[in-house]
């Protein structure tokens, strides 16, 4: 087992988002975690590559600080949930945040350079470079161009070719599809299929349930920061609750 997530509880205050969550994903495979609008899907993940510890401990003696969280975060045999977010992605275990944040101001080719910032092997670096251009080879083509002007589907391409940049063994993506058309989410959720491909382990936060089903190994429901079922896409399917009251189908 390459992640084991095991009871995990996030609080901010009196409010909890989320509640003894289990979850594994198993080399090579693209799981997925599904479910409505403030399940907890994003909360997961900043907890699982432990963005929401460094939240915590940046607003230590505010308000917004009062942030509790309990569980444990196993990522390749080892305990990761209490070492600082470099050094899980050091690891391998690699966060691409939602709404495709990238660094706007500078280029195409610094934000790619960024992701590489804990390689230290130039010619790894050119390597890792040019699998970025033959997922995504727009950005090749736009290697001097500022960030900021990229379209959403750029955007979001440069996000994940940034994070790729890192050398993920596991690759946590969340909603990589929001504000996409039609077109775009299909080129773009074949591309994921092409990095699980290659071999990178993937845990893929999406709202488009049937797009994420298809390429699913396993997926996960979560609703009110619990998971409330786990299952591939025909068990899952197959109960008319889960279908119709957690997934909207």
């Amino acid at each position: 087992m390459l992640l084991e997530v095991k009871s995990l509880k996030v609080c901010y205050g009196t409010a909890m988002l989320l509640n003894e969550v289990s979850l594994s994903v198993n080399d090579g495979e693209l799981v997925s975690l599904v479910g409505p609008n403030g399940a907890g899907k994003s909360t997961l993940l900043r907890a699982i590559t432990g963005l929401v510890r460094w939240e915590r401990s940046i607003m230590k003696g505010t308000r917004a600080g009062d942030i509790t969280i309990e569980g444990t975060v196993t990522f390749n045999g080892e305990r990761v949930d209490s070492i600082e977010p470099h050094e899980i992605a050091q690891r391998g275990l690699v966060h691409c945040p939602e709404r495709a944040h990238v660094f706007s101001e500078m280029t195409v080719m610094d934000n790619l350079r960024a992701g590489a910032y804990l390689c230290m092997d130039k010619n790894e670096v050119k390597k890792n470079l040019e699998r970025v251009y033959q997922l995504f080879p727009v950005l090749k083509e736009r290697v001097k161009q500022i960030s900021g002007t990229l379209s959403g589907g750029e955007r979001q391409m440069l996000a994940i070719g940034r994070a790729l940049m890192m050398q993920p063994r596991l690759l946590c993506i969340d909603e990589p599809s929001t504000g996409l058309s039609t077109k775009l989410k299909t080129e773009l959720f074949q591309r994921i299929k092409e990095i699980r491909d290659t071999g990178i382990s993937l845990l893929l936060v999406e709202q488009d349930v049937g797009s994420a089903f298809k390429l699913a190994t396993r997926n996960y429901v979560l609703s009110h920061g619990r998971v409330i079922a786990e299952g591939t896409d025909e068990e899952l399917l197959r109960d008319e609750t889960i279908r119709k009251t957690y997934l909207g189908l």
